[in-house]
């Protein structure tokens, strides 16, 4: 179930940067440099992306112009908002001058490595493409192959040290985003569903996400269980104490992933299974959950396909399956590529609310219910309502 206000901050948060992106955008047009031109229209694209798949049809065209007097913006359809970023990422690519060196200070992402910028966008707009897969009047599968098999012109992650992880230090201003580390984990528990694939994959990354279970008597390791989501009645009715999540996940030392090397091998591995190609998913596949246990610090096992829970059986299950793994801290695209692919199989419980229906998205904010109305009533007309299962575009 998702409160009429769950989405505020995400409304919010992602406007004030957008302005930011904005004000980058125009002085890179001012300084004639492509460079950063290039950077702003990608993290532009990367915003836009998420506020869309979180509300559907949003302001854009009108948004972030408060300083010209636009401050009732019209909503854009969630279909031109994306036919917009996809041309963007494709233009910025066509823009980076990688002998151009970057000037204006050292960025927080990337020291100022041109080439490695010039990766995160394509490898977005792979992210993009792939999430039109359902309109097929898009033709985006195509396009997307057409990026893959193109890497002099559109380069892309190889490599977890090229993905765009920001690395917080703790020392001011790198620090954590969680004020108190402690809510993290305070009255939480780890999923069953989330602790028993690991535990079938005899998976590394446990130790990194989750602590281990206690029994009852809370004086003994059990090892990785989580308890089921929205289940009936009180947690009395569990004779251990479930696994929590890892403190140190927000704790700096920490990583936030804004796209990783897995996803893009992970996106490879479902092009290439969509187009029979069964070595090239295969190896894709295995590319990318390699990249992931290593992206959080473990260490690959060398027997880890050969279990057969964790092997490519040629399947878009299995492949979600290890993506939604990979895609773990990644903002909220593991709730995006859920209501893409239906993939994984969640399980359900009598708990649960909303009809024991996964929410497809945030409700608009009552701010912009009661100081946008009109435009606001317009969107809603267009989208068939404003509550948690209306589906946006791409979904239907």
């Amino acid at each position: 179930d998702i409160t009429e206000t769950a989405g505020n901050s995400t409304w919010t948060t992602y406007y004030r940067w957008l302005t930011n992106v904005k004000e980058m955008y125009n002085s890179a047009v001012e300084q004639k440099d492509p460079n950063y031109q290039a950077i702003a229209m990608t993290l532009n694209a990367m915003i836009y992306s998420n506020l869309t798949d979180c509300f559907g049809d949003i302001p854009m065209e009108e948004a972030t112009k408060g300083d010209e007097g636009i401050f009732r913006p019209k909503f854009t359809t969630q279909q031109k908002v994306y036919e917009k970023i996809i041309a963007d990422l494709d233009s910025a690519n066509n823009l980076y001058v990688t002998t151009r060196p970057m000037v204006f200070g050292t960025d927080m992402l990337y020291a100022n490595n041109v080439s490695n910028w010039k990766r995160f966008t394509n490898s977005l707009q792979m992210r993009l493409l792939l999430r039109l897969s359902k309109r097929t009047e898009a033709g985006t599968l195509a396009k997307l192959k057409k990026l893959i098999d193109n890497p002099v012109k559109y380069p892309v992650f190889t490599s977890n040290d090229q993905a765009a992880i920001l690395k917080l230090s703790g020392v001011t201003p790198f620090v954590s985003p969680w004020g108190r580390a402690i809510d993290f984990t305070t009255f939480r528990a780890a999923g069953l569903f989330f602790t028993d694939n690991l535990n079938d994959f005899n998976d590394p990354r446990r130790a990194r996400w989750l602590t281990q279970a206690r029994n009852k008597l809370n004086n003994a390791n059990i090892g990785y269980k989580g308890i089921p989501s929205g289940y009936a009645g009180s947690d009395n009715q569990f004779d251990y104490v479930p696994s929590n999540k890892n403190i140190a996940l927000v704790t700096a030392p920490m990583s936030v992933v804004l796209m990783s090397y897995a996803e893009v091998e992970l996106i490879r591995a479902e092009v290439e299974f969509r187009n029979n190609n069964t070595a090239a998913a295969k190896a894709a596949y295995e590319r990318g959950v390699k990249a992931s246990i290593e992206q959080w610090g473990a260490v690959m096992p060398a027997d880890y396909f050969t279990n057969v829970k964790a092997a490519y059986n040629n399947t878009l299950e299995r492949i979600m399956l290890q993506k939604y793994y990979a895609l773990y801290f990644t903002d909220f695209q593991q709730w995006f590529e859920y209501r893409r692919t239906g993939f994984p199989v969640m399980p359900v419980a009598d708990g649960m609310l909303n009809n024991k229906i996964m929410p497809v998205r945030y409700r608009y904010p009552p701010a912009v219910q009661s100081t946008n109305t009109e435009n606001y009533n317009e969107a809603v007309q267009d989208m068939g309502g404003d509550n948690i299962n209306i589906k946006v575009w791409w979904e239907k």
